[in-house]
């Protein structure tokens, strides 16, 4: 009787903020604990997401679904709040209050579970070079691979999902 293949998931993490670096990681390290095999190939700006001087940040400005944080100001109007100086500050420190208050992990731990967990966590080669990007600058335990590795492990992914 042949075993059969675990499940696999495959994630491409694209985007920079610690809004959008939630999901990738808490989707693979689910997906890790459900006994599937996960990958998440993180190109452009989600390879700051792998940076050793880690500084994710929650952009206010053109967010519409942001809530507003200073009380009064009515819904829509944060978009021209968020181009105060110091509104970037402020609404990274209301995300990581709220994960915090839920119990959700810190994005660095996050990372490090996953890395832990077995979830492959592949830095693009091509992105890389085009903005500058050293492997010195990335955080041990990842691999880096170009679009044909992310590739040959998404081609027999039973989910695909892009952030």
């Amino acid at each position: 009787m042949s075993e059969e293949k675990p499940k696999r998931i495959a994630i491409i993490a694209l985007h920079g903020t610690l809004d959008l670096a939630y999901p990738p990681l808490i989707l693979a390290g689910t997906a890790i604990a459900m006994d599937m095999e996960a990958a998440i190939f993180f190109t452009f700006y989600g390879l700051d997401i792998l940076k050793k001087d880690l500084n994710l940040r929650v952009p206010p400005l053109a967010n519409p679904a942001m809530p507003h944080p200073v009380p009064g100001i009515p819904m829509g109007v944060p978009n021209i709040i968020g181009v105060l100086p110091g509104m970037t500050a402020m609404a990274t420190m209301m995300m990581k209050g709220w994960m915090n208050k839920a119990g959700v992990m810190p994005a660095e731990k996050l990372i490090q579970a996953c890395i832990k967990g077995g979830v492959r966590m592949i830095a693009c080669q091509m992105t890389m070079d085009v903005m500058g990007v050293k492997r010195e600058d990335l955080i041990d335990g990842i691999e880096i691979g170009g679009a044909g590795t992310f590739l040959d492990y998404a081609c027999d992914a039973d989910v695909t999902l892009s952030f």
